[in-house]
């Protein structure tokens, strides 16, 4: 039999889900942001508010299929309108704020190092 090792969980650095919260940290960043326009905060809202109103563009009655895609890809593509259409200067601001705050590593820097396994028995 293999010996099961006991340690702590680990969490990968990069990822769908970490790629999800860093964009919806951002939307929510610049929603709050006063250099962007007043008319283009309500492209993320609106897709909000389709996707929590009764009516749908492609009803699942008639296409069940079709019906949940059409709510996935409003809110794709008011949050991915609302984000290019926003100032590149504010965005990349945000941007790097929110990559320092997850532990993002902007500098580049490369640690070498070695690791070692340690017995519990030998402590």
């Amino acid at each position: 039999m293999t010996e099961r090792k006991s340690g702590k969980v680990v969490v990968p650095q990069g990822g769908m889900m970490r790629d999800v919260v860093k964009r919806l940290k951002l939307i929510a960043r610049l929603m709050g942001d006063s250099r962007v326009n007043f008319f283009l905060k309500a492209l993320p809202l609106a897709s909000v508010a389709y996707l929590i109103f009764p009516f749908d563009l492609a009803p699942g009655v008639v296409f069940p299929i079709i019906g949940a895609l059409d709510d996935a890809a409003i809110l794709w593509l008011g949050s991915n309108l609302f984000v290019e259409l926003c100032p590149d200067d504010v965005v990349k601001e945000h941007m790097q704020a929110i990559d320092n705050n997850l532990g993002g590593s902007s500098s580049g820097e490369v640690v070498d190092a070695e690791a070692t396994d340690m017995d519990d028995d030998k402590r």
